[in-house]
C-alpha cells in the first residue's frame, strides 16, 4: 500500500523527522490562501499522486508570488501523471538548498533484512544512480534484534556527510526513520531529497512510504489512508470472496485452482504467444456460486476475449468441478469462448459431463493453452 507525500510527511513530523512546511490544497483559491499562510516568498507547488516521476511530468513547479502560485496550481490540478489524475497539490515552503542526498529504509529480500540505503546523489532516480554508478550507493543491513543503535547511526551518517554538525542532526533522523519503519509495518521509508539548507539544517524535502498489506489489520491509522485504484478494488473484492486475483492486462482470462498451477499456466500462455489477463486462484472449491463470482470478475475485464479454466483435481474431484461449472454457466450469459482442462481425480467422468456443452474441452494443459491462445488471436 502507498500513501501520498503529504501523508508520509505527517508521519515524519510525528516521529521528529524535519520537513519543509506545506499545506495540501484541492483548488486554486486554497493554493493562494496557502501561499499567504506560508509567509509568501518562494513556494513549491507539488502534485500529490501515488506514483513517482512527478517532476519530469511537470507536476512540480516553483512560484514566487500569489499570482504565480495560482497559475502553477491551475496548470497542475487536473493533469494526468502516469494514469493518475491530480486532484490535490501541496504548497510547500521554499528552501535554500546547498546539497541533496538520498536515504531510505527498505525490505531487501536477498539479504532477508531491512536495509538502509544512502547516496550523495539525491534528487535523482536512485535506480539510475545504482545502475550507472553503484559505488555511489551505500548499504547497511539492519539486524532486527539490535535495530539502529547510536554507533551504527553515526557510522551511516559519517558515510554520507563530512560535517560534524550535520552528522549530529543525521543520527537521530536515521534512528527515527527506522523507528517509523518498524512501528508502522512499512516496506519503504524514503527521503529523496534529504537536503542541507543554506542555514546548515537537514530537511526532508520529499517523502515516500509504502506499507505491508498483510499488516494493515494492526495499523488502522495507515489503513484509513488507503486510496485503492480500480484494479486494487477488484483485488480487494476478489480477496473478500476467497480468491487470489492480480490484473495483468492481457486477453486470456485465467481461472485456476492452486497458485503454483496458476503461475505455470501464465508462463505457458506466454510461451505459446498469448497474454494472460490475470492471475486468479480460486482454491479447491467447486462451489457454483464461487465459479460464478470468478467468471463475473474475469468477464468484467473488457480486454478478455477468451477464458481458460485449468483445474487439477486432487481432493476436489473433477466431476464435481464439471458439475459446478455447468451449473454456474446457467446463470452466465456470454459469447466469450471458454476452454476447460480437467485432470486428476475422476477426470474421465468430468470430461464426459462436458460433452455437448459450449465449452472447449482439452485433455492436456498444453492442448488447452494452445486452444486458448488460438481462439484469442482469432477474436
Amino acid at each position: 500500500m502507498k500513501i501520498h507525500e503529504y501523508q508520509a510527511k505527517h508521519f515524519f513530523d510525528t516521529y521528529g523527522i524535519p520537513t519543509a512546511e506545506g499545506v495540501v490544497c484541492k483548488n486554486v483559491n486554497e493554493c493562494v490562501d496557502a501561499y499567504h499562510k506560508l509567509g509568501g516568498g518562494t513556494v513549491v507547488i507539488k502534485a500529490q499522486v501515488l506514483t513517482g516521476g512527478r517532476g519530469k511530468a511537470g507536476g512540480v513547479k516553483l512560484a514566487k508570488s500569489a499570482n504565480e502560485a495560482a497559475e502553477r496550481a491551475a496548470s497542475i490540478l487536473g493533469m494526468d501523471i502516469k494514469g493518475y489524475a491530480v486532484d490535490r497539490v501541496m504548497v510547500a515552503k521554499g528552501v535554500e538548498i546547498e546539497s541533496e542526498y538520498y536515504i531510505s529504509f527498505v525490505i531487501d529480500r536477498n539479504s532477508k533484512s531491512t536495509v538502509l540505503i544512502m547516496s550523495r546523489e539525491g534528487g535523482m532516480d536512485i535506480e539510475e544512480v545504482a545502475a550507472a554508478s553503484p559505488e555511489k550507493i551505500f548499504k547497511i543491513a539492519i539486524d532486527p534484534h539490535t535495530g539502529v543503535p547510536d554507533f551504527l547511526a553515526r557510522e551511516a551518517a559519517w558515510s554520507l556527510f563530512s560535517s560534524s554538525n550535520i552528522v549530529k542532526q543525521a543520527v537521530p533522523l536515521i534512528q527515527n526513520m527506522y523507528r517509523l519503519f518498524t512501528d508502522k509495518d512499512a516496506s519503504l521509508v524514503e527521503i529523496n531529497p534529504l537536503v542541507i539548507t543554506a542555514q546548515g539544517e537537514l530537511v526532508a524535502i520529499d517523502g515516500k512510504m509504502n506499507f505491508d498489506d498483510n499488516a494493515l489489520f494492526r495499523q488502522p491509522e495507515v489503513e484509513a489512508l488507503f486510496e485503492p485504484t480500480d484494479e486494487e478494488r477488484k483485488e480487494q473484492d476478489a480477496k473478500s470472496k476467497g480468491f487470489s486475483y492480480v490484473h495483468l492486462g492481457g486477453k486470456i482470462g485465467c481461472m485456476v485452482n492452486g497458485a503454483g498451477l496458476a503461475m505455470a499456466t501464465m508462463d505457458m500462455i506466454k510461451l505459446y504467444g498469448g497474454e494472460p489477463a490475470n492471475f486468479l486462484d480460486i482454491g479447491g472449491s467447486s462451489n457454483p456460486v464461487k465459479v460464478i463470482e470468478a467468471m463475473k470478475l474475469l468477464l468484467a475485464d473488457p480486454q478478455v476475449n477468451v477464458v481458460l479454466i485449468n483445474i487439477f483435481g486432487g481432493i476436489t474431484r473433477c466431476d464435481d468441478v464439471a458439475k459446478g461449472l455447468i451449473e454456474a454457466f446457467k446463470s452466465i450469459d456470454t459469447n466469450i469462448p471458454v476452454v476447460i482442462r480437467l485432470t486428476g481425480t475422476n477426470e474421465k467422468e468430468g470430461r464426459e459431463m462436458l460433452l455437448g456443452t459450449a465449452f472447449h474441452s482439452a485433455q492436456s494443459m498444453g492442448e488447452a493453452i494452445r486452444a486458448a491462445v488460438d481462439l484469442s488471436n482469432r477474436e
